[in-house]
């Protein structure tokens, strides 16, 4: 892990420690899409692994340098992302890989106690840093909306349309018989739905 000298305790620009608050041997197990595994899998079989297991090094077998990370993420971002994602400043950095993939656990709808496990984070942590905004998540929220307003436009179990009438032409009678409470408002002979 890449902390930087003035954040590390003998001044290395890397630091090996346990995870956060936690026992040093201690281990989160984060399941992986059978996608990811085929994935990993491929990269250890043309590249294999650093002595101490590290799946990522530089061709001496160290650590990789963030501006060697910082090159190819950008080379990265201009063959994946479209010019409004450069615009909105998507992944800036790596590490909003992180907040992307929790955000995308949270909008597929994993339950929130489970993304917190995985992250290795608290709920409130969660909420607070990681539930990002995605780049289709206003979209969707917005298809969603429609489908609901057109569900209230749309006359609930009215199969001979009587409901679809124009005022006053659809009567308390059938208003009643399904199951919609009416009133009546004067002598025009137009009714409304109570409330």
């Amino acid at each position: 892990m890449t902390a930087g000298k003035e954040w590390t305790d003998d001044g290395a620009v890397h630091e090996i420690h346990s995870l956060k608050r936690r026992a040093a041997k201690a281990t989160r197990p984060v399941p992986i899409p059978p996608v990811l595994v085929r994935m990993l899998r491929e990269h250890i079989r043309l590249f294999g692994v650093a002595p101490d297991g590290r799946l990522f090094r530089n061709a001496a077998g160290n650590y990789i340098d963030a501006s060697a990370y910082g090159i190819t993420w950008g080379r990265a971002c201009e063959a994946a992302l479209t010019l409004d994602e450069h615009a909105l400043e998507l992944a800036k950095r790596p590490y909003d890989l992180r907040h992307a993939g929790i955000s995308f656990w949270l909008a597929s709808g994993v339950d929130p106690a489970e993304c917190a496990r995985r992250a290795g984070q608290s709920i409130q942590v969660l909420f607070r840093y990681y539930a990002k905004f995605l780049a289709d998540a206003r979209n969707h929220a917005n298809r969603l909306i429609e489908e609901s307003m057109q569900r209230w436009e749309a006359p609930i179990g009215d199969a001979e349309g009587i409901l679809a009438e124009s005022w006053p032409g659809n009567a308390p009678e059938p208003l009643v018989r399904a199951g919609i409470p009416v009133g009546d408002i004067g002598s025009k002979g137009a009714f409304r739905l109570a409330t």
